[in-house]
């Protein structure tokens, strides 16, 4: 499989780095287009190694030439996690056509008994055999161009596109002019789609991701990250010269990763979400982008906006260890059943409710 070195992400060089964006620039013309994805960068290990310990990157060389970089957070037992488990919507291998790989040799070299993953890409087969199960992550096409989306869209959802293009004319008659930037660069204009996305997280009864200082502190980085493989965009829609919706995410040459969309409330009646993702696809369009990953999870406004699906997987490969069996058989009852509830209606919406209404009175305390 050719010579493993294990490095901090501080000891990669910079012919390491420049090899890894150029096999990502590379991988939609080589039959890969999965490892187009922000998330799999370099950039965006190199933060996460900033806001968090025991990130160490695999990089495994040819004849002296790196041919694939595998990126992974390990605990001192040597459990091993997706760089940004939880939070990256596309985990794996960054490597070269044709290569080809040993999931429990590359295990035992990077010292892990395990490593756990919830978004790997397809391709990735010496990981696949410990897939768990696989789940749908919508994307809008855009490479054909806007207009060409859009006339797509009218065809397979008519009413929903009338019903979003009339409420952006009516936001802009009743509340005032409706200006959309694709790439804002105020850091006060974070700070208000934060604080949105805190607010909605509280709402909703979910866990609060920006409770946690050191989500914060990625986000801001990579705010300000600017590689070719992997920049920063907050896409934000202003009217009456007041923001009121906003969406961050990861821009690699070819997709826009979508990550986190959040909106005023007080503008809610006219669907200014919406609003906005048809704005982020028009202005990725414009940018020569092929598509805007959605990310997995079913939600109404992903499967209305949508042109197709791509595949991600969650589950983990071992390799013979004590640590190992500790590891499948504390996590694996806790992804059956919350898989479960998810992908079954009847269990999701009283789920859903519940922690809506607790939610709601954490709010009102």
């Amino acid at each position: 499989m050719g010579d493993i070195g294990v490095y901090r992400p501080g000891e990669l060089t910079a012919a390491d780095r420049a090899a890894w964006t150029a096999m990502q620039a590379q991988a939609h013309l080589l039959g890969a287009p999965d490892l187009a994805n922000p998330f799999l960068s370099p950039e965006f290990t190199l933060a996460v190694g900033r806001c968090r310990r025991g990130v160490r990157i695999a990089v495994v060389r040819e004849e002296g030439e790196p041919v694939a970089f595998f990126p992974f957070q390990r605990t001192r037992l040597g459990v091993g996690r997706a760089i940004g488990l939880g939070l990256s919507d596309s985990q794996g291998l960054m490597h070269r056509p044709g290569f080809q790989w040993d999931a429990r040799e590359l295990l035992q070299a990077c010292g892990l008994a395990v490593w756990e993953f919830d978004h790997l890409v397809e391709g990735q087969k010496p990981f696949e055999v410990g897939a768990r199960r696989s789940f749908p992550s919508p994307v809008i096409d855009v490479e054909q161009g806007f207009e060409a989306y859009l006339a797509q869209l009218r065809a397979r959802s008519p009413k929903f596109t009338r019903t979003t293009l009339a409420k952006e004319r009516r936001l802009g008659r009743d509340v005032g002019e409706v200006r959309y930037v694709h790439d804002e660069r105020d850091p006060a204009a974070l700070r208000t789609l934060i604080g949105w996305k805190s607010a909605q997280y509280r709402r909703t009864g979910r866990s609060d991701r920006f409770a946690h200082a050191r989500i914060t502190r990625l986000v801001e980085q990579l705010f300000h990250t600017r590689g070719s493989s992997c920049a920063g965009l907050l896409s934000v829609l202003y009217c009456g010269g007041r923001p009121v919706a906003g969406h961050f995410g990861l821009r690699s040459e070819r997709v826009l990763a979508c990550w986190f969309p959040a909106y005023d409330t007080a503008f809610a009646k006219f669907s200014p979400g919406l609003v906005l993702h048809l704005r982020m696809a028009e202005g990725a369009a414009a940018q020569g982008l092929a598509y805007l990953d959605l990310g997995r999870g079913e939600k109404e406004y992903k499967n209305s906006l949508k042109t197709r699906d791509l595949s991600v997987s969650e589950g983990w490969v071992t390799r013979r260890h004590p640590v190992a069996l500790g590891h499948r058989a504390r996590r694996a009852p806790i992804r059956a059943l919350r898989n479960t509830v998810l992908s079954r209606p009847e269990l999701f919406g009283p789920a859903d409710r519940l922690l809506r209404r607790l939610g709601s009175i954490r709010a009102k305390n």
